[in-house]
């Protein structure tokens, strides 16, 4: 199959350990298959392996918040406090306004970097999500309520906090009892605990684009509601059977027809990184007619995962995989998916960033090597400097070429780490990109001592006045070169 040879192909150019694909058409399953392995030395992941769903989660979340819609436990148009009376942002007026409708379709104002920092939070006593949501009363929104979409996690954490309160169930228990049950999803699981006991995958952290085995990687209760959902293969392609066929499974109807159409519709525009998209309730939307693709991935820091559907082909997909890395999830693991989708629908798979991201990452490298040729290059200039006075540079030349000059990328380096920690997001870094993120710490760190040393050093170097030859004398070594500098 064209698409099994695709993923192969990926999987080795990307070191992606293992990976678990399937096909629906209609209302079938119509392709399976395991690839790599789905943790060390073991097996091939099977249709029932379970892996973590990253934020394919926020479409279990509307599908919940949908249901308790029609049921007439939730109004989309009504604002969050009727629901969740404690709710505030730092602007009253603001917390006010911000509604059930905004939140499903990222229009709210609440900020990436404040649905990013809680990832790494890692309370897991009951009302977790409540304490960090409750944290939001002196956060500044980045623009308007409902102006302009912007994805932010805490927007689904809050809807799962909506649920438990329409619903009086915790946010474990309804997805479980509402959604998993109905559509026989017998292999997925709210926590990771009850999933490892059931064979969840082996995730992994990428080093350098080096796929690294992370066993006891942590579970933060408090998003479980925007992205910590684990399920499999078997278990998803029920999912988007029933997103394909105005909600139902077999004898099952977890939504009405209009309400998975309007989960699926459009409701918000963006642009990032110049490419234009749309998104729905949970969903991304790209194209039109016969061209479109609703889909969503998912990123935890050891497992990717991406699901679409071609709404008018009755078609989907859904690739589960054990690694992930901040940098590749949203470049070269996303056009694996997407390339997949499109074969799916008739057309072409592009590969742009597969190449480019693991050798980027690796380059990274480059930078530590470069320091250490810089040091030896200090020191060998230095020993110069003494042993022969008359190769020392004029003060101008000094202090332009050799102190100021290295100062910029030293400087540059430092700043790094310490605008990483201002603005609170380099635990969440630590986590998701394990790499750089320490690289940029170690680096930096090495560079602010180094600027002092490497200053301290060249002065000293030249602390006394270099000796000029006696008339009649002939040049000492560089000394010519010396006056023409």
């Amino acid at each position: 199959m064209e698409i099994d040879s695709y993923i192969e192909q990926q999987m080795a150019r990307l070191n992606i350990p293992g990976a678990a694909l399937a096909i629906v058409e209609g209302d079938q399953i119509v392709h399976q298959r395991g690839f790599g392995r789905a943790r060390p030395g073991g097996e091939s992941p099977s249709p029932q392996t379970p892996f973590v769903l990253g934020s394919i989660t926020k479409s279990f979340t509307a599908l919940a918040v949908m249901q308790l819609v029609e049921t007439g436990k939730i109004d989309l148009d009504a604002p969050v406090q009727q629901y969740l009376p404690w709710f505030r942002v730092a602007d009253p007026l603001a917390s006010a306004q911000i509604t059930v409708r905004q939140l499903l379709t990222q229009t709210s104002g609440l900020s990436t970097a404040c649905g990013w920092i809680p990832l790494t939070d890692y309370d897991d006593a009951p009302g977790a999500g409540e304490r960090q949501a409750r944290t939001l009363a002196a956060l500044q929104l980045t623009r308007p309520v409902g102006s302009a979409f912007e994805y932010s996690n805490m927007n689904y954490n809050l809807l799962g906090l909506i649920v438990e309160a329409a619903s009086g169930e915790s946010y474990a228990a309804y997805v479980q009892n509402h959604i998993f049950r109905p559509l026989d999803m017998r292999h997925s699981y709210a926590t990771r605990a009850e999933a490892k006991q059931n064979g969840l995958a082996m995730g992994h952290r990428y080093w350098f684009a080096h796929p690294v085995a992370d066993p006891e990687e942590q579970f933060p209760l408090g998003s479980l509601p925007s992205g910590q959902l684990i399920s499999s293969t078997e278990d998803m392609s029920h999912y988007l059977i029933a997103q394909l066929n105005g909600g139902r499974y077999g004898d099952a109807q977890v939504l009405s027809p209009a309400g998975i159409a309007e989960m699926q519709c459009p409701a918000a525009e963006f642009t990032v990184m110049g490419v234009a998209g749309q998104y729905g309730m949970g969903w991304f939307i790209d194209g039109q007619d016969q061209a479109k693709i609703v889909w969503h991935d998912g990123v935890v820091p050891d497992f990717f995962a991406y699901v679409a559907i071609l709404p008018q082909q009755k078609k989907g997909l859904v690739l589960l995989m054990n690694a992930d890395h901040f940098v590749m999830c949203n470049t070269a693991l996303l056009e694996v998916g997407t390339g997949a989708a499109r074969l799916l629908a008739g057309g072409q798979a592009d590969s742009i960033w597969v190449s480019v991201i693991p050798w980027a990452l690796r380059g990274l490298l480059l930078i530590p090597a470069l320091q250490i040729i810089g040091v030896a290059a200090t020191l060998r200039l230095s020993g110069r400097w003494r042993r022969d006075p008359g190769s020392r540079p004029s003060r101008g030349r000094m202090w332009g070429l050799h102190i100021l000059l290295p100062l910029i990328p030293n400087l540059s380096l430092v700043a790094i780490p310490i605008s990483l920690q201002a603005s609170g997001l380099l635990p969440f870094l630590l986590r998701f990109g394990p790499d750089f993120s320490w690289l940029a710490l170690i680096c930096g760190g090495f560079a602010g001592i180094w600027t002092f040393l490497r200053t301290g050093l060249i002065l000293w170097a030249l602390r006394r006045p270099r000796s000029l030859p006696a008339p009649g004398e002939p040049p000492r070594s560089g000394s010519a070169a010396f006056r023409k500098s």
